[in-house]
């Protein structure tokens, strides 16, 4: 296996599993507090879903391929609607697979595209492929987002994570404050640019001040999403447990926040727990049967 597929499978890893921990906080809110994790199947979400066929297109093409990956999002939708698509995408899945052109049905999402966090939450593997040229990862994250993000915010949100997962890659990067430093260096000027600023002025244990002042995702908008989980991400790079404990700890889009900041620290931490990985419900890539 080549060493960006590796590296991107196991951002899809980190992604996975911090997906599937993330969405056992709604019905175990408190669980980020426990010691004592419950046992599995932890079913994970639309969040891999997604980034299932970013790897699987990765692979293929070596590159993003637009059409390829919507055609992917369609198969894996369609052999598996309830994963927890939002009303957005499952609009924007059920025309697409009716037969509509991506580049008209996603800038009339919503009357001018969705700057969701949905195109952050599957592109960190991405970032990870791209990872010795993350100016690369800028272009081929924006490539993956406007499929379904139109809208800029929903790109820059896109090409936050991707950046941060390519850096996360790097034996010796940046941490802290010059983490979120290089991520914002190459985010376009843009609500989550600004987002991106105003994490970089938190300290590294003001969590409260990090939730109220970012947001955790409530709002489901790549804004309110990103900017938290680098700032979470910058300051766990080293530590994947404690990094997705701090970042369910802040509750909102639980999966989904969890889900990006698993697939960037993956890549910089020892590893993840394996009894969470035991738990965690498997992955697959390739097709929606073929397990990893």
């Amino acid at each position: 296996m080549n060493v960006p597929l590796a590296r991107a499978l196991r951002s899809l890893e980190g992604v996975a599993t911090g997906d599937a921990f993330g969405e056992l906080h709604f019905s175990i809110p408190d669980l980020y507090a426990r010691t004592v994790v419950p046992d599995g199947p932890w079913p994970w979400t639309d969040d891999t879903h997604m980034a299932l066929s970013i790897v699987e297109v990765l692979a293929t093409h070596q590159r993003i391929v637009a059409d390829a990956l919507a055609a992917a999002f369609v198969r894996r939708f369609q052999g598996e609607p309830w994963r927890g698509y939002g009303a957005g995408a499952i609009e924007l899945l059920h025309r697409l697979g009716s037969g509509a052109d991506w580049r008209e049905a996603s800038p009339a999402l919503f009357g001018g595209g969705s700057f969701g966090n949905g195109a952050a939450m599957r592109v960190a593997p991405l970032g990870a492929y791209f990872a010795d040229d993350p100016e690369r990862a800028v272009v081929e994250a924006r490539q993956s987002a406007i499929v379904t993000h139109a809208h800029p915010e929903g790109q820059a949100g896109a090409i936050a994570v991707a950046v941060a997962a390519a850096l996360a890659a790097e034996p010796s990067g940046p941490e802290g404050d010059a983490f979120i430093d290089a991520v914002t260096q190459l985010v376009p000027p843009s609500e989550v640019h600004s987002g991106l600023r105003t994490a970089r002025g938190i300290p590294h244990d003001r969590w409260d001040e990090a939730v109220s002042r970012l947001g955790t995702g409530a709002r489901i908008s790549a804004q309110d999403t990103v900017p938290f989980c680098v700032w979470v991400a910058a300051y766990h790079l080293r530590d994947y447990e404690a990094a997705l404990r701090t970042t369910a700890r802040g509750r909102g889009d639980v999966d989904t926040t969890c889900a990006i900041v698993g697939g960037i620290v993956a890549l910089s931490a020892s590893g993840i727990p394996s009894s969470w990985i035991e738990r965690r419900e498997a992955i697959s890539w390739q097709t929606p049967h073929t397990a990893l």
